[in-house]
């Protein structure tokens, strides 16, 4: 049974049992505490914590999930995987342990034929909390499933909560018997190999008042209402029913994995033994492969984009890690256009979306790989070289300060540092290395705002939100009566806040726009008897909350206090044209561009806008100036604007775009302009007709990592003052070169010329000298065990210098007699080695690129060449004379074993 097959008959299964069939959620979630979302669960947490009323009282999903907690595990078990699928079943306040049971057992074991998954009754063995008596009696009473298959454990393997105080209970895991070929009998407290969880299905009961590990909590009492939450691995039920041993052989993964054997000539399987450890290391690499291929497909499906912080680095590690698995099993050509089609091709059964997004997904991962295979291409050998001096030095870890070098200069992702370290024997200096970071972050935000949404003390803001939610009213007035409902400073509830304070303040009902979907929030002051406050910033500390932070400027100002919220009208009217501007643009991009062209991420602020999308080439100044003048076109025309509500589903069929990185709720809102012209979900503030965005100019596209290009334009009076500028510039530059504007480009174009010209000549003066130099340095030679040796330190000069003065003494010293010239310089405050060799010297071993290997290894960097000529770098100038001497006594050392 396909892996789609299992999740179609488990959707249908619930839906007609009374269950809502919800669809997943991205995997970018909004809590601030997930990179993404790890478990089925997570989209239902606000109901389970009681911070919101489930619009259903049962529901059922199969949720996309990312784990990377063991990223570095993955191959080496069965277990271990990335991206993975979880099945799940909820009652809130509804059914409870009886109808979970009742209903796990239906679908298990209903034949296939009759629609559920036909599993052998006497294979399955459920296990329950120890002291859940109520649990057994209703395994007994319900199934068929004797009572010596039921197996009872503790609370380190069936009690479940989220590790923080809040809902949980007891749960009943059910286990599937693979057979005798997977280990010993005895249930699952004797084998977890042979005795397969597959589905948990968890009790919540209770509130927990304190927790302090997963074993040790401390029980307030039962729940107002008791809920279920199961989770059914999809990779597993799907490994059972495909009779494959693991999550790597079942048909969403193995075709991928097959791919890959394919192109490297692998044969997988053939060395491997029965146990995960006996895993030959070429099968780990495959299967590492196939299950970051999909991961990466997933996630680049859903708007993660490869960086080096957060959700970006997690996909660059990974796609990082596919690239280098196949190059360690041989293959050295980029395999993602290989890869990439074949995860797409199974996956797309489930996610059709996949297919539609598929341009888009390839120009990011492509592109990230040509990105890596020359960051490879560099970074090798200096970790090479690093690792060749810490050995002959007798260490066995590579200092951290090398590590960081190999992070911050080149591009190395510290884990593949640690990877390629480990794999020639030595450790890394990870606290050295994380020390440097730190320092760097540190200076990086030394002159950054904090940001200013109170996420410190997140009970604070669950208390305020049991209050009731924010009646947000941004989208009707400008000016609200409003209540302070609650006042925070420093993550704590105050009472009050006094002249100079800066605090949030909570508000019942609020005209003021929260930061969120790349808009930021609005201005404005909230003013009362005797108070006045300055608002610096809106933000949803949690969902339906809104945190007004505020500069007291008199006062005070206390709970309870009548206020009038007011937003500063000119910047919410620029604030709206700047949103409703990137809406445009992005429209014009994708007519101009295709619809590949989606935006990745945006931001917008009154009179500016910046838009990230995904595009693997920089824009010409041709293609930029048609979306402009598409863009104005679209303003001058008058489009209506208008906001619409409608469930997500509906939102997708009207041709919607959401847009990647933001979650939604299942009541959506869509912003259209000009109808089908521009269709996309947002919350954010709008003008009302196109013509009110007024004047918009692109004023810069860039690139912004792998696949990637952002645009950005002003809009309005920004825009006009931004043209004002640029005209003012262009009179001045007449005036200078004494042309008139049309002129400039042909006049200043000839100044460039001519000023080129005198560069060149310049420079051929400088080498005529350098060179002129050279017949004197030919008398400073050394005889080294018979090698005519000759080094001369440039001081200041350019690479192409000293590449050229060396060739140039190799030359003149002949070819009857051994010899070797070493050059050495600093360019831009960093050394530079060049070596070169006649024919004699490499006829006794004596070879140019291991010579500058020794050079650059004392300086503290790496490099390579031919063995007649070679060059390499380092980080420290200081040690230019000690990296020639080192060259020298190599030069000896080879002379002498000749």
């Amino acid at each position: 049974m396909e892996t789609a097959e299992i999740r179609r008959r488990w959707l249908n299964f619930f839906e007609k049992n009374g269950h809502t069939v919800v669809p997943s959620a991205p995997l970018i979630h909004d809590d601030p505490n997930l990179l993404f979302v790890n478990a089925g669960m997570v989209p239902f947490k606000p109901y389970f914590l009681g911070q919101q009323t489930p619009p259903w009282d049962r529901a059922t999903s199969v949720q996309k999930c990312v784990r990377t907690q063991d990223i570095e595990e993955v191959g080496k078990t069965s277990r271990h995987g990335t991206f993975f699928q979880m099945n799940g079943n909820f009652s809130f306040g509804d059914y409870f342990k009886e109808g979970a049971i009742k209903l796990a057992w239906e679908l298990i074991t209903t034949p296939q034929e009759a629609g559920g998954f036909g599993l052998d009754p006497d294979r399955i063995w459920p296990t329950v909390f120890e002291d859940d008596d109520e649990a057994i009696a209703l395994w007994l009473e319900l199934t068929d499933v004797p009572k010596e298959r039921i197996v009872r454990r503790g609370l380190a393997d069936n009690y479940w909560h989220m590790g923080v105080p809040g809902p949980g209970g007891p749960c009943s895991e059910i286990f599937y018997d693979r057979g005798a070929e997977y280990g010993p009998n005895g249930g699952p407290a004797v084998d977890e190999d042979r005795f397969m969880e597959f589905w948990n299905l968890v009790f919540m009961q209770y509130d927990l008042s304190v927790v302090r590990s997963k074993v040790d909590f401390d029980i307030a009492g039962p729940l107002p209402a008791q809920n279920i939450d199961t989770g059914m691995g999809l990779e597993r039920i799907a490994s059972i029913l495909q009779g494959v041993d693991n999550m790597y052989e079942i048909d969403e993964v193995y075709p991928v994995l097959a791919r890959a054997a394919e192109m490297t000539g692998k044969e997988y399987g053939k060395n491997s033994g029965q146990s995960a450890g006996d895993s030959h290391p070429d099968d780990v690499r495959l299967r590492v492969v196939a299950d970051h291929v999909r991961s990466s497909l997933m996630l680049i499906g859903d708007g993660v984009t490869p960086g080096n912080e957060g959700r970006g680095y997690v996909l660059r590690r990974m796609l990082r890690r596919s690239v280098r698995s196949m190059r360690l099993l041989g293959f050295e050509d980029p395999c993602l256009p290989e890869l990439l089609p074949v995860s797409l091709e199974r996956m797309k059964q489930s996610y059709p979306e996949l297919e539609t997004g598929f341009d888009r997904i390839a120009q990011i991962a492509y592109a990230e790989e040509d990105a890596f295979r020359r960051t490879l291409a560099s970074g090798t050998t200096i970790l090479d070289t690093a690792v060749a001096r810490t050995k002959s030095e007798g260490g066995s870890v590579l200092a951290g300060d090398q590590a960081f070098a190999l992070h911050d200069t080149y591009g190395f992702p510290i884990d593949l540092t640690l990877e390629m370290a480990q794999e020639q024997g030595l450790e890394v200096d990870r606290e050295g290395f994380t020390r440097l970071m730190q320092e760097q972050r540190e200076r990086a935000k030394a002159d950054a705002k904090a940001k200013k949404s109170g996420h410190a003390n997140t009970e604070v803001w669950k208390d305020l939100r049991a209050l009731g939610a924010t009646d947000f009213r941004a989208y009707e007035e400008l000016t609200s009566e409003a209540t302070v409902v609650g006042l925070v400073v420093d993550g704590e509830r105050v009472e009050e806040l006094e002249p100079g304070q800066r605090g949030q303040v909570i508000l019942d009902r609020t005209p003021f726009y929260a930061e969120s979907g790349g808009q930021i929030a609005d201005d404005g002051v909230i003013s009362s008897d005797g108070a006045h406050l300055k608002v610096v910033d809106v933000q949803r500390p949690i969902k339906g909350l809104i945190a007004h932070t505020v500069e007291v400027l008199t006062g005070p100002i206390r709970i309870g206090s009548p206020v009038l919220a007011e937003v500063d009208e000119e910047w919410r009217l620029s604030a709206c044209q700047a949103h409703s501007g990137t809406h445009v643009v992005h429209a014009a991009l994708r007519q101009v561009l295709g619809p590949s062209a989606l935006q990745s991420g945006s931001y917008n602020k009154p009179g500016y806008l910046r838009l990230d999308f995904a595009w693997n080439q920089g824009l010409s100044a041709a293609t930029r100036s048609e979306i402009e003048e598409v863009a104005n076109l679209a303003v001058r025309q008058d489009l209506p604007v208008r906001a619409l509500h409608m469930t997500l589903p509906e939102a997708r069929d009207f041709g919607a775009l959401a847009l990647f990185g933001e979650t939604y709720g299942e009541t959506v809102r869509v912003v259209e302009i000009g109808g089908p012209w521009s269709r996309e979900l947002c919350g954010g503030t709008h003008v009302r007709h196109s013509s009110q965005v007024g004047a918009l100019t692109i004023t810069g596209e860039s690139s912004v990592g792998s696949g990637v290009r952002r645009l950005e334009a002003f809009v309005g009076m920004d825009a006009l003052r931004f043209l004002a500028r640029e005209r003012a510039i262009v009179a001045e530059l007449a005036t200078l070169v004494n042309a008139q504007p049309h002129e400039l480009t042909e006049r200043i174009g000839a100044m460039v010329t001519r000023l080129k010209d005198a560069e060149r000549e310049l420079d051929k003066a400088r080498k005529d000298a350098l060179f002129a130099d050279a017949a004197k340095l030919v008398d400073g030679v050394k005889d080294v065990g018979g090698v005519t040796f000759l080094a001369h330190h440039l001081g200041e000069a350019g690479a192409d210098d000293v590449r050229g003065l060396v060739l140039d003494l190799r030359g003149r010293l002949g070819v009857d007699r051994p010899s070797v010239v070493v050059g050495t310089a600093v360019a831009k405050g960093r050394p530079l080695v060049v070596v070169a060799t006649n024919e004699a010297a490499r006829a006794k071993g004596i070879k140019a690129g291991e010579l500058v290997r020794t050079a650059a290894t004392t300086l503290g960097g790496g490099g390579g060449g031919k063995d007649d000529i070679a060059q390499g770098g380092g980080q420290d100038p200081t040690k230019v004379g000690e990296a020639t001497n080192a060259v020298e006594w190599r030069v000896g050392e080879l002379a002498a074993r000749s």
